[in-house]
């Protein structure tokens, strides 16, 4: 298997390397309706539970990366695997997968290109049952800034070296949309720069490289180092792989976001929409 060029893999990619033996499939779906079908031989990758640090009260928080090993290991992961992940709305929760397995020091991971509606649209077969795991003996070599926490984010709000990116809709940024936790506050962080997911997206798929750079480039500048935020880690992830695509770096993720900053007396909340 050749040296992965990019982030994202197509399913015709997918569909000629299926079955291979360093090939990993997780599915990281976070729909009310996931793993009904699977791409065959996928192995679930749960970020809501299994995958995530469940002992506080934030959601999608990384897990330690000895346990986070383990896990991994349980999922057949060695040294040498290729790793492909996707989830079954076309680009959503799969790039949070990635990143995590990014942020594990795992470099040949791929997001699937329009995910399991891609795949099914293209005619390939799914099955009704994941994968059978086998045992991996993976040693992970962590990135220890690729997830941050608030006083990271607070400090590059403050050194115009740096940028944070909010991945949230106009209105949930500008504090005139509603937030999903009750304790939290509405706006954004004093300083930060606003970048819908969504804008990134074209029906499920990654939108073509020179429009990344086109939305990229005027927002990050010359920045020596870009932070992702979102709601609750999920989709600040999307943007870590449209940056990535785009080959801008370095890149790091918030993963608190803004259900620990919104709740948090102590840190300075703005409304209103995005000067630049």
């Amino acid at each position: 298997m050749t040296d992965m060029p990019t982030p994202i893999v197509d399913v015709d990619w997918l569909a000629q390397h299926l079955g291979e033996p360093e090939l990993l499939i997780f599915d990281a779906s976070n729909s009310k309706q996931r793993w009904q079908r699977f791409i065959p031989g996928a192995l679930i990758f749960d970020l809501e539970v299994e995958m995530a640090d469940t002992s506080g009260e934030l959601d999608h928080v990384m897990l330690p990366m000895d346990v986070f090993e383990q896990k991994l290991r349980d999922l057949g992961v060695d040294d040498d695997s290729r790793i492909v992940v996707y989830d079954d709305e076309g680009i959503y929760a799969s790039p949070r997968a990635w990143w995590m397995l990014r942020a594990a020091g795992l470099h040949w991971v791929a997001v699937l290109d329009g995910g399991l509606p891609a795949w099914i649209a293209a005619g390939n077969e799914t099955v009704a049952e994941p994968g059978v795991a086998g045992t991996g003996s993976v040693t992970l070599r962590p990135e220890p800034t690729a997830f941050v926490d608030a006083d990271a984010v607070a400090i590059a709000l403050n050194d115009p070296r740096q940028v944070v990116v909010d991945a949230r809709s106009a209105d949930r940024f500008e504090g005139t949309g509603a937030e999903k936790w009750a304790n939290t506050r509405l706006g954004h962080m004093p300083g930060a720069r606003n970048l819908p997911f969504t804008q990134i997206l074209d029906q499920g798929h990654l939108r073509p490289l020179h429009q990344l750079e086109e939305l990229f480039r005027p927002l990050v500048g010359e920045a020596e180092r870009i932070t992702f935020s979102c709601g609750s880690g999920v989709t600040a992830c999307i943007l870590a792989l449209g940056a990535d695509a785009a080959g801008i770096s370095p890149l790091a993720v918030y993963d608190g976001s803004w259900q620990e900053w919104g709740a948090d007396p102590k840190r300075p909340v703005a409304t209103g929409p995005d000067v630049g």
